[in-house]
């Protein structure tokens, strides 16, 4: 996990579980439909449905990837170029 991230929880959680489990604890709206080729890792990801974030864990990662971050463009630059934005 990295070391930031690893830094807002104790738990014993792989980066994906804690990245699941934060993206649930964002609401009763939001599924999110992780991709896998491999059981061990659906069931990896099925377990992060048990992680249960404290705020402080939640507030740790949030300030760690604000919601406005962004690194970037969304697609190369000629995509964008044809979208005109």
């Amino acid at each position: 996990m990295p070391g930031r991230a690893r830094k807002c929880t104790n738990q014993s959680v792989t980066a994906e579980q804690l990245a699941l489990a934060w993206v649930l604890a964002q609401g009763d709206y939001i599924i999110p439909i992780p991709g896998t080729k491999r059981r061990t890792y659906l069931q990896e990801n099925v377990a992060a449905v048990s992680i249960t974030l404290s705020k402080d864990e939640l507030a740790g990662l949030d300030a760690i990837f604000p919601a406005d971050a962004t690194a970037g463009l969304r697609y190369p630059k000629e995509v964008m170029a044809l979208l005109d934005i």
